[in-house]
């Protein structure tokens, strides 16, 4: 796989399986000196979130394979897909704004872009909860986003390039059907960017990082005195300096380019435990989790959404990766409890995040 190419939500029987998990007797450091020494990924950190905020915390390992630089706390995490769910986060804001709608079709967004038949009706949560038909195959394909990498049009432009490309062309999938693509949210950033009048980038920090206090929240692969993302070849992990641009090009921010770090992440999270908060209102938080309607597997703004027989109503869940990175959230908003693990190496790290959310929701919260 590209390792510039953001990877998909899993599947929930990767991370939890179909029954209630056994209490363990070990605590949630126990828990993730386990699944630190089995997996062994340069770093790895974790979370438990509750209503009351970030209830317990842990890091294990170095910013860089064959360092001694030890990860904190404090570090900065690329998220990846994650970042999905925070898009349509700023979205929901913009709504409560009263600057756009729930249900409006993408071309009353872009009045001025002739559109293909097909696109009639078709709305920004159809793009966000992946029922709009589109596939990356037809709108980013992988030479696309290598040419990304060094264009230097205005970011603005770049995604707008894409709007005008796919409402020219119908759907090449069938519009109501699941299909998870990038190019949804690369769409949603630009009809953000559209009625914002400004950047993506520039809405995701007015409307989600300030309001929620969040001060390490960025785009990218994390710069400065933080972990590296790691390629795996051949069982020799290689830390990837952030100066090469390791990551997917900025086209694709509204998909999966944010990073900041885990207490920050927690903030974020924590909405949808407590019902927003004073950032957004219940009813946002309840459309930002509510499965598109159509055909296939049921994900909502953001956000996949499974029925698990230990958590106490409907559960959202979502992963994401650069390939380099790899972070993991899971949330039992009826049972007000989240869990959360990031590393940045996905070969090992995938594994890792997986059985470390799995095994802190059978572990008693210190």
């Amino acid at each position: 796989m590209d390792r510039r190419t953001a990877m998909s939500v899993i599947g929930a029987a990767a991370v939890m399986g179909l029954a209630r998990p056994a209490r363990a007797q070990e605590t949630p450091d126990a828990v993730l000196d386990a699944v630190f020494a089995e997996h062994a990924p340069p770093a790895l950190a974790a979370g438990i979130v509750g209503r009351d905020g970030l209830r317990w915390s842990g890091v294990r390992g170095v910013r860089r394979a064959g360092s001694s630089d030890a990860a904190t706390l404090a570090d900065r995490w690329h998220l990846g897909s994650n970042t999905k769910a925070m898009t349509a986060a700023v979205y929901g804001r913009l709504v409560e704004h009263g600057l756009t709608r729930w249900g409006r079709p993408m071309i009353d967004i872009f009045p001025e872009i002739a559109a293909h038949p097909a696109w009639e009706g078709v709305t920004v949560e159809q793009l966000m909860s992946h029922h709009a038909g589109l596939r990356d195959d037809d709108l980013l394909p992988r030479d696309l986003r290598v040419a990304a990498r060094d264009d230097p049009r205005p970011i603005i432009e770049q995604r707008l390039d894409r709007v005008r490309a796919a409402l020219a062309a119908g759907p090449g999938g069938m519009v109501g059907t699941y299909a998870y693509a990038n190019i949804n949210y690369i769409l949603a950033g630009a009809a953000i960017e559209r009625i914002t009048r400004g950047s993506w980038e520039a809405a995701m920090t007015a409307e989600l990082f300030e309001p929620l206090g969040i001060t390490t929240g960025g785009f990218g692969a994390p710069e400065g005195d933080q972990p590296w993302g790691h390629q795996t070849l051949a069982g020799v992990m290689t830390p990837l300096d952030p100066a090469l641009k390791p990551d997917n090009p900025r086209l694709m921010g509204p998909a999966g380019t944010v990073h900041m770090s885990l207490p920050d992440y927690a903030r974020f999270l924590g909405l949808f435990l407590t019902g927003g908060d004073d950032v957004l209102s219940r009813a946002t938080i309840e459309t930002l989790g509510t499965p598109g309607a159509g055909a296939g597997r049921a994900y909502a703004l953001g956000w996949a959404v499974e029925q698990m027989e230990w958590a106490d109503g409907p559960v959202l869940l979502h992963e994401g990766s650069n390939t380099l990175w790899q972070a993991i959230a899971l949330l039992d908003p009826a049972g007000g409890v989240g869990y959360v693990a990031l590393t940045n190496e996905s070969t090992r790290g995938a594994p890792a995040v997986r059985a470390l959310v799995r095994r802190l929701a059978a572990a008693p919260a210190d």
